[in-house]
């Protein structure tokens, strides 16, 4: 069989997703404008939220969102975090640049997520009242047991954000992930379910949270209204927050904030894309299922994923059991077949923490393991019966 080239994730824009593109160059307004204020609505509605707010990529979505709880929670105290070790960097780099320092609890061996069982472990051995949140990440797309987690945080007083990059359109016990927690996060980098490029989203039932978000996405501005944000700034709550007529809200700041403006191209695509999302998850099930099914020979050395038509899969995760993650990986890069590892123990086998390593070692056995033993490929909608048969091919030749 000839070598193919199977990546991890792949984006061709369709016509009707360079029409929308074209739109905006017609328009002449390239910044947030209507095509923002579409997508907002449209995806809050996607996730089952009263809102969304649209920033330029899933990491600031994250910043936006702490910075949004510290402001609102004015308790001093609450400087912890609760969340996952084994996840992408950002989430806990995005914690630390907040000025909040990331507790982390161990997590379930087969779908990735933060455990319950942790957290309480935690607030136990801590004093809650110095905690703001709890962060479950939505690893693969697999979902927390937001049930339980819901129930912990309100017992001690804590905010849910739900990191759920990774779960466009997952399903937990009747509702979308992403609208659990008080707030939720969502990133549309290339490779995820819905893809734009840089891109992301923070949901919210709440009207506060809303509108702590805009002003901390667009430097602090005083007011959040849609007439500030979308047209000449004369607003009356400014004019009785300052006793002056002539002050404009888009250049008085009574928070500290960021610029994670996104601009009218990324919602422009990501309308188009929305539209076939549950076609993208129903493809990439579909794939899960059959390499599933395939490779199901080498369940003696592979951990395969777990399945369910609940899940909308980031990609196709797999736990070295018996041999070496190393080399397998180096022999399907050999055949074409892109790979990435499971991210990694974050405090135990990442650099940039490595201040918090001793204080984590033999504590986190299940992101340790993982992460020296997890990597994933590609299940994306793109891949053709050949790829996925390539891959099941290389498998075996490799494994045999």
């Amino acid at each position: 069989m000839r070598k193919r080239i199977v990546r991890f994730g792949n984006i061709t824009l369709s016509r009707e997703e360079k029409r929308a593109v074209m739109q905006v160059c017609n328009s002449n307004r390239i910044t947030e404008g209507v095509k923002t204020a579409e997508f907002e609505k449209r995806w809050a509605e996607e996730i089952g939220t009263r809102y969304a707010v649209a920033v330029n990529s899933g990491t600031s979505g994250l910043i936006a969102g702490l910075y949004s709880l510290k402001y609102l929670s004015q308790d001093n105290r609450r400087k912890k975090v609760i969340t996952t070790p084994l996840t992408f960097i950002a989430t806990s780099n995005a914690i630390k640049i907040s000025g909040l320092e990331p507790i982390f609890g161990d997590v379930d061996r087969t779908t990735f997520g933060l455990l319950p069982s942790e957290i309480e472990r935690i607030l136990k051995e801590n004093n809650p009242e110095e905690f703001l949140a709890i962060v479950p990440v939505h690893l693969m797309g697999y979902p927390c047991e937001m049930e339980r987690i819901n129930e912990i945080a309100a017992k001690n007083n804590l905010f849910v954000f739900e990191d759920a990059a990774q779960a466009h359109g997952t399903n937990y016990k009747g509702k979308k992930l992403g609208s659990w927690g008080d707030i939720s996060n969502f990133s549309f980098y290339i490779a995820h379910n819905v893809q734009v490029g840089e891109f992301g989203a923070v949901n919210t039932d709440s009207l506060e949270i809303r509108n702590m978000l805009r002003k901390v996405k667009a430097h602090g501005r005083i007011c959040a209204c849609d007439k500030c944000r979308r047209t000449d700034g004369n607003c009356p709550e400014i004019n009785s927050y300052t006793g002056e007529k002539d002050y404009d809200p888009r250049y008085t700041h009574d928070v500290i904030g960021f610029n994670f403006k996104t601009n009218e191209f990324m919602p422009a695509i990501a309308l188009e894309r929305i539209k076939k999302i549950d076609e993208t998850n129903r493809i990439r099930r579909e794939n899960v299922k059959y390499l599933n099914e395939e490779l199901g020979k080498h369940s003696d050395i592979l951990q395969l994923p777990e399945y369910s038509e609940e899940i909308s899969y980031l990609g196709y995760p797999l736990i070295v059991k018996n041999g070496n993650r190393k080399d397998l990986r180096a022999q399907l890069e050999k055949r074409g077949i892109e790979t990435r590892i499971l991210f990694g123990c974050i405090p135990l086998q990442q650099p940039s923490f490595s201040y918090a390593k001793e204080d984590y070692q033999g504590k986190l056995p299940n992101a340790e393991y993982l992460g020296s033993n997890g990597f994933f490929i590609g299940c994306h909608q793109d891949l053709e019966r050949q790829d996925l048969d390539y891959i099941v091919k290389s498998f075996n030749d490799i494994l045999s």
